[in-house]
């Protein structure tokens, strides 16, 4: 295997955006975990893999690795309504609407308010 560096972690992270957008998240998970060997600290890439491994119905390293990015970027409404999704797969409702409020608190999007139980009606 070629010397890695910066560029083809670059490389990599766009490329396994590419095989998650794809539907290959086994594939995505593959690149990024050499990227995260390397820049154990990137949360973007953290948060790519967590999605991966969702979308992989991995739902334990899934969980992980949002819990990691939220640890980091606790205002992160992305990684809550995540992490929520990955709970109510997993079966742990109080955990899931917790952070699916969470979610809605830190970005009043539709799609939050209403996983949230909150009515975006007036």
């Amino acid at each position: 295997m070629a010397d890695r560096n910066p560029e083809t972690h670059v490389i990599d992270f766009r490329a396994a955006e590419h095989l998650l957008a794809a539907r290959d998240p086994r594939g995505a998970v593959k690149l990024l975990d050499s990227v995260i060997a390397a820049h154990p600290e990137n949360t973007a890439a953290r948060l790519l893999r967590a999605r991966a491994f969702f979308a992989a119905a991995q739902l334990r390293p899934a969980q992980l690795e949002f819990e990691l990015v939220l640890e980091r970027e606790p205002d992160n409404a992305f990684a809550h309504f995540a992490l929520a999704r990955t709970f109510e797969r997993s079966g742990q409702t109080a955990q899931a609407t917790r952070h699916f409020r969470l979610a809605a608190a830190l970005d009043p999007k539709p799609e939050y308010l209403r996983a949230a139980g909150f009515d975006t009606r007036h």
